[in-house]
């Protein structure tokens, strides 16, 4: 039975040129997750903190990435305690015993002219809608950098009153480091 160990040979080095995407290891501590949106009084800038991720990427190998993400919803922060409370604990806003989370699955990576882009799910308040999301990704020694700017309509997503005095576009800034 010569052909059993030569079987089991092709299996191996056809395993071995299949190539796996790296498995990335998100530094929650750096990472950046900001918001900007008009408000009655100008700019209303925040952040979430606490990025919980699981990315999976490899240039080389799109078809075999993907990134799931997640930050808690009573992390939200904008600097005036009353905004922050309100946006945290209103049905009309955010809700965070309700809807402690905001998270986003990919679908699809791919590559751009300009980078990558990523079709993926995002739920907010439970409500679920595609988006395509363009981001950037920088390596660096043994890890990276994942940058990102994009646009979501916050009435999407039941987020305020329609047509309320706070601007429907809401523009988020990713800045993700990782490491293998």
């Amino acid at each position: 039975m010569k052909t059993k160990p030569i079987i089991i040979t092709v299996f191996i080095l056809s395993a071995l040129a299949f190539k796996v995407a790296t498995n990335w290891v998100v530094d929650s501590q750096k990472s950046k997750v900001q918001f900007e949106a008009s408000g009655p009084m100008g700019k209303v800038n925040g952040s979430f903190s606490g990025l919980k991720s699981t990315v999976v990427f490899d240039p080389n190998n799109l078809a075999g990435s993907s990134i799931k993400a997640s930050v808690e919803v009573s992390t939200i922060e904008t600097g005036i305690a009353l905004r922050n409370s309100d946006l945290r604990n209103k049905e009309e806003w955010f809700n965070a015993a309700k809807y402690p989370q905001v998270t986003i699955q990919s679908k699809k990576i791919e590559k751009t002219t300009t980078g990558y882009k990523m079709t993926a799910d995002l739920t907010i308040k439970n409500v679920t809608r595609p988006v395509v999301i363009g981001f950037n990704f920088t390596p660096s020694g043994n890890g990276g950098l994942f940058t990102s700017l994009f646009t979501i309509n916050r009435e999407d997503f039941g987020l305020g009153k329609a047509g309320g005095v706070v601007g429907k576009e809401v523009t988020v800034n990713l800045e993700v480091p990782v490491s293998k």
